[in-house]
């Protein structure tokens, strides 16, 4: 086994949970902050296990978008009190061990934990057949204690990556930020566009993402928030999601950020988008001056909800 983080075995024992984490939601908030406490309590190093790549993705099942990227989901998993983030390698191979073989190579040999929290419903393993009785037992004889998560509930149903990917695909991205404990965002470069914008008074930053490589929400107008690649100088926007229709912009799909008082150059610096609320789908208008109204109250909309007085 290889760790794309590798990490040197700690002075202390570690209590540890495991998961593909995707999104660090609330209901992996949940489980971290009991990792922690545990952690506290009896003097140990508190550790989150992940994965480089999502194991059904490797094992060639849906290929669906993340909602984060590695580099991003280490961040969270310590900004939540993770002492250490020991990401693996899942392949093929791993895929084979039995959950007893994964407990005793991986967790109890190699990161020398003590402690194991199970999320609720979580299992892992070669076919995923045993359920926390047996990680139970399997813990007991190799001397590591297994403890189950708690589920973290919104409403009627349990806080989950599906629950929230529906939300955005669905463009519910206010939802989604409920369900993630922080405003949905997407990170990239600011590349060459058509320059349609400037010409109605509405210029644009357009965003290059590679695709797949974060789910977007659904098309549309969404009020967001702005901010440089470090998180610095947040600044009110409107971004459109879409192919453009009114200006004919063909199959291609674009993320386009009208920064509200903003004059300057954007053009190859790195923008973080934090999504707040859908404003409107995405529609075709008869002429430019059409869309420039549309525009002018989108606009007045991210304003109000901003309590903007400028």
């Amino acid at each position: 086994m290889s760790t794309v983080t590798p990490s040197p075995k700690p002075a202390i024992g570690r209590v540890a949970t495991i998961g593909s984490f995707d999104g660090v939601h609330r209901g992996h908030q949940c489980l971290l902050r009991q990792v922690r406490g545990i952690a506290d309590e009896r003097g140990l190093s508190a550790v989150a296990v992940t994965f480089a790549l999502s194991p059904r993705k490797v094992l060639g099942g849906c290929d669906m978008a993340p909602l984060g990227g590695v580099e991003e989901r280490i961040a969270l998993l310590r900004e939540m009190g993770m002492d250490d983030v020991c990401v693996l390698d899942f392949t093929h191979e791993m895929a084979k061990m039995t959950a007893r073989d994964f407990m005793q190579q991986v967790l109890r040999q190699e990161l020398c934990v003590e402690v194991l929290v199970i999320g609720y419903d979580h299992r892992f393993g070669c076919q995923r057949t045993d359920g926390f009785d047996d990680y139970v037992r399997y813990g007991s004889e190799l001397g590591i204690e297994v403890v189950r998560g708690e589920a973290c509930m919104e409403g009627d149903e349990a806080v989950s990556s599906t629950r929230i990917r529906q939300c955005l695909i669905e463009g519910r991205v206010s939802e989604a930020a409920q369900l993630l404990g922080y405003g949905y965002r997407l990170c990239g470069k600011v590349v060459g566009g058509y320059k349609v914008g400037r010409t109605i008074g509405f210029p644009t930053a357009n965003i290059g993402m590679e695709s797949g490589e974060k789910l977007l929400p659904a098309d549309g107008v969404y009020a967001v928030w702005v901010s440089d690649g470090d998180g610095s100088g947040q600044m009110a926007g409107m971004l459109n999601i879409g192919h453009r229709p009114t200006v004919n912009n063909g199959a291609e799909r674009s993320i386009e950020v009208h920064i509200l008082d903003f004059e300057g150059d954007l053009y190859g610096k790195e923008l973080c988008i934090e999504f707040v609320e859908r404003l409107r789908e995405e529609r075709s208008f008869a002429n430019l001056d059409e869309l420039t109204t549309q525009l002018a109250a989108d606009r007045e909309k991210v304003k109000s909800l901003f309590h903007l007085t400028n």
